[in-house]
């Protein structure tokens, strides 16, 4: 009997890191592969650049309501009813522009449920259906801005924090299942989401080396993730600095 391919499921498929894990996986064997997303026209070219990568895989695409409960559910039922996957990647967002967030209050909501609110129902809705088969990995794209509220960008980091406190109790609740909860912290990474970040501040990250550490990290079956991996030191500190210390510094 021909073994079955390993089903993968993207939640936010046109984010530079997801296409490049996406492609990453297709490299290490054939796939069905279904691309969720909000836009039909960047879903196809995405599945079309990863077709011609890789011939012999399923991609399939599918445009989602992202923040309405009833779709989120209804989406993740009837892929579900198809197989459940082995993995499912939620990688989503946006970066929201700090100060209109703060003079704004429908930019603030929209960057706390596009980035906070919206991964978890879409977690909180696959992880059942995995409980359910008992098996799956489910990976959940934070942030290193979740790890401490800085002025600079702390509605984004709201919502990663979020994120963060999320997956830690699923991953606490799903410790003795089959289910795989991976948590992944990003630093600043060259996307075209942070391209008017480029020599503001910290230099951005290859987006190929953050989705090698994502499908790496990934299989050797780690929880948390920093990409690169330098910044599970820099967060640390941050961290750890006393408030009078901290509250000086402009970041």
């Amino acid at each position: 009997m021909t073994p079955l391919r390993p089903r993968i499921v993207i939640v936010g498929a046109t984010s530079a890191m997801a296409e490049h894990c996406a492609r990453l996986w297709l490299q290490q064997a054939p796939a069905e592969l279904v691309l969720l997303g909000r836009d039909q026209a960047r879903l196809q070219r995405v599945a079309a650049d990863l077709t011609v990568r890789s011939p012999l895989s399923s991609i399939e695409v599918q445009v989602a309501d992202f923040l309405d409960e009833a779709a989120i559910d209804a989406t993740v039922q009837q892929l579900c009813a198809v197989r459940v996957p082995d993995v499912v990647l939620i990688a989503h967002g946006t970066l929201p522009d700090q100060q209109a967030c703060q003079q704004d209050l429908k930019a603030a909501r929209q960057a706390l449920e596009v980035n906070g609110i919206s991964p978890v129902l879409f977690a909180e809705a696959f992880v059942t259906r995995l409980q359910a088969a008992g098996r799956g990995t489910l990976v959940m794209i934070g942030s290193v801005a979740g790890d401490r509220g800085r002025k600079s960008n702390y509605v984004y980091g709201a919502a990663k924090g979020l994120v963060t406190r999320y997956a830690q109790g699923l991953q606490h609740r799903l410790a003795r299942s089959g289910v795989q909860v991976v948590l992944v912290k990003p630093g600043p990474t060259a996307t075209p989401m942070t391209a008017h970040l480029a020599g503001q501040g910290p230099a951005l990250a290859p987006v190929e080396d953050v989705a090698k550490a994502i499908v790496k990290g990934t299989a050797r079956g780690k929880s948390v993730i920093y990409a690169p991996g330098k910044w599970w030191l820099i967060m640390m500190i941050i961290r750890h600095l006393p408030a009078f210390v901290f509250n000086r510094m402009n970041i």
